[in-house]
């Protein structure tokens, strides 16, 4: 069976001092770089997004960060701006190891929909590629790691896992945002769709 281990949004705006700091974000780089050596593949994640992108609460007059609004596909959290393409917030987190990656996906760079999942946009009918790119290389075991938990972390797990791969989450290696509960919300979706929670 092979195995891919995949970095979810390590990156400098959701890292202390970021945009959209998650706390701890950063403590969790040293112990990914060492699981590196242990998989087949590693593939990395980067929020991307266009300037004035629709999940900013900038887009939204007298809306503020963390609001919630209605877009096309369903409920919306609007955030704070973040991971601008080309800036330095985007960036990885300087000391992540992104020499072993194979595959670098991008997301969220349509203007018009906010993406947290590695594999589908928001919509959750626009793929990203990664699917294609596992199955052709015959990967069937997923390991998540990285930021947040609760965002981007489960709603790849849950899309893997929907999609019939073997996913595990290695809790101690990623941090949550945790707004109004939704770490432990994200935590029993997780369970309940067969994610293993490490």
């Amino acid at each position: 069976m092979s195995n891919a281990l995949i970095v979810i949004d390590v990156q400098n705006d959701f890292c202390p001092g970021g945009a959209l700091a998650v706390p701890e974000g950063d403590l969790i780089v040293p112990g990914i770089n060492a699981l590196m050596q242990d998989f087949d593949a590693v593939i990395l994640t980067q929020d991307w997004h266009p300037k004035g992108h629709s999940s900013f609460a900038t887009s939204h007059a007298g809306k503020a960060p963390f609001d919630m609004t209605e877009m096309p596909y369903g409920p919306q959290v609007l955030w704070p701006n973040h991971c601008v393409q080309g800036s330095e917030g985007a960036a990885f987190h300087a000391d992540l190891d992104t020499t072993r990656a194979d595959l670098i996906i991008r997301k969220g760079y349509n203007p018009a929909i906010d993406s947290y999942s590695a594999f589908f946009e928001n919509d959750q009918t626009t793929p990203t590629g990664l699917e294609g790119y596992l199955n052709t290389r015959g990967i069937t075991a997923l390991t998540l790691v990285g930021l947040a938990t609760d965002f981007c972390v489960a709603f790849s797990a849950l899309d893997a896992a929907r999609l019939g791969f073997d996913v595990t989450v290695r809790s101690d290696l990623c941090r949550a945002i945790d707004l109004d509960g939704s770490l432990t919300a994200s935590l029993t979706g997780m369970k309940d769709a067969g994610v293993r929670i490490l």
